[in-house]
């Protein structure tokens, strides 16, 4: 069987990046191709402009090709900005199967109802993601199969975009990569959820955690309890929007205030020296200027309060601001930013750690994909070799090992007259370490793959 490869773009605002990657012996994520290139047509993660998004696309899939050495016809697409939203919804279904238990189908049953959603005009379901259970009167279930009954009733957080900004990544993708015909869509995945795949834990997501991406058009929240997405939200600032005001008010070249910002920012004035003076090239015919490192920290101050305090009243919206063990997660290019670490911990009262999108990858001849400014770019190739919601694959086991069962029994019937056990199902349940390389071979989670063009 060849080797299964997953192709991520990433539309940002500030860049375009098509990253090629597959599955080690390890398990571990190895990257063989990765493109960038810088992002036109693009304005806080929406696009706005086809034709420049196409050219940049295609010269990021054109790098990512040549150094991978495979021809790119498949890609899960990132998405994010202000038109994205979100809301709760909660529906059920009745239990119709004769043993009155719950099965994995009344669970998609439930989750396509959701999906059929009348959402208002213009606007499209991206992602249902389950909350928690009831059956009957056992409520807060997380995972419901096997549980008997009669109903079974989901809460669903439940992720929209516009119509239109999906129609318009779909155009700029099916346009690009024209030399083979153009590409296609495999999957659409928010980004903050992308994010989420390379930087945390499942312990992270289990004793809850605040997820920020500052990426270059919008800063991403998502906050995860009990192993669940529980909230999202996309703020409309980001690291552009720094360095617009760095321009702004400095007066120089945006160019100038992007090298000032990532060389010489600092997100604490007080941690920088009052006397630190660097000096810029001149506009033609003019001095260089000479501009202070404490001024250049007011401004970027200035900006990241407006972002945190937007991050907290996202905290706030979800409820789960008491519930976050694990602190906060910064990722995006936005958290390299020095001491930025410290002035969310002093700002939100959270122990805050900066993300990396290590714990995933492989040895890679790619040292810059280990970068914060990565993690939604690595994370949707993990995407295309996880389910977003892991419990589908528990269900999955459930039922292959009640197959196991059910087979072993047939042989043992077939033998003598020996005696089996009267539920077989129970026969694997408290067996944690259960072969995991037999249940996917018998899953076939490969059959669906298309190895000859990715």
């Amino acid at each position: 069987m060849k080797d299964q490869i997953v192709v991520g773009l990433d539309i940002g605002t500030t860049k375009i990046v098509a990253v090629v990657g597959r599955r080690n012996e390890y398990g571990k994520l190895e990257i063989l191709g990765m493109g960038t290139a810088p992002s036109e047509g693009v304005m806080m993660g929406e696009v706005t402009n086809i034709e420049k998004t196409v050219n940049s696309i295609n010269k990021a899939i054109s790098i990512a090709e040549s150094e991978s050495n495979i021809r790119i016809g498949k890609v899960i697409v990132g998405i994010a900005g202000m038109h994205i939203g979100c809301t709760k919804i909660t529906d059920s279904v009745v239990i119709n199967n004769d043993a009155g238990e719950v099965s994995l189908d009344d669970i998609r049953r439930l989750e396509q109802n959701v999906g059929r959603t009348v959402m208002p005009p213009g606007v499209d379901i991206l992602h249902v993601m389950p909350q928690e259970y009831q059956v009957d009167h056992h409520s807060r279930i997380k995972e419901p199969v096997g549980y008997v009954g009669n109903r079974l009733v989901g809460d669903f957080h439940v992720i929209t975009s516009r119509t239109n900004a999906i129609q318009n990544i779909n155009k700029c993708v099916k346009r690009s990569g024209s030399v083979h015909g153009g590409m296609e869509i495999q999957d659409l995945l928010l980004e903050p959820i992308a994010s989420s795949l390379a930087v945390l834990t499942e312990e992270d997501k289990e004793a809850g955690v605040v997820l920020v991406d500052i990426g270059g058009g919008t800063t991403d929240v998502a906050v995860f309890y009990e192993g669940v997405i529980r909230h999202t939200a996309v703020i409309p600032i980001g690291g552009n929007i720094i360095t617009q005001d760095i321009r702004e008010g400095l007066q120089i070249l945006p160019s100038q205030a992007e090298a000032l910002k990532v060389k010489y920012g600092c997100a604490i004035p007080d941690e920088t020296k009052s006397n630190i003076v660097v000096s810029i090239e001149g506009l033609r015919n003019r001095a260089p200027k000479e501009i202070s490192v404490m001024s250049l920290a007011q401004i970027i101050e200035a900006r990241l309060m407006d972002i945190v305090d937007e991050v907290n009243r996202a905290i706030d919206d979800s409820g789960y601001r008491d519930f976050l063990g694990a602190g906060m997660i910064l990722t995006g290019g936005g958290s390299q930013l020095a001491f930025i670490k410290q002035f969310f911990e002093y700002n939100t009262g959270l122990d805050v750690q900066i993300g990396y999108p290590n714990e995933h990858l492989g040895k890679s001849k790619y040292d810059e994909i280990k970068s914060p400014k990565y993690a939604t770019s690595v994370g949707l190739v993990l995407g295309g070799f996880m389910n977003v919601d892991a419990r589908e694959n528990n269900y999955k086991n459930k039922q292959v090992e009640t197959v196991i069962v059910e087979v072993a029994e047939e042989k043992i019937e077939s033998t003598e007259k020996i005696i089996k056990p009267k539920k077989s199902f129970k026969l694997f349940s408290g067996l944690s370490n259960f072969n995991t390389d037999l249940k996917n071979k018998l899953l076939g989670y490969d059959e669906n793959i298309d190895n000859t063009e990715y």
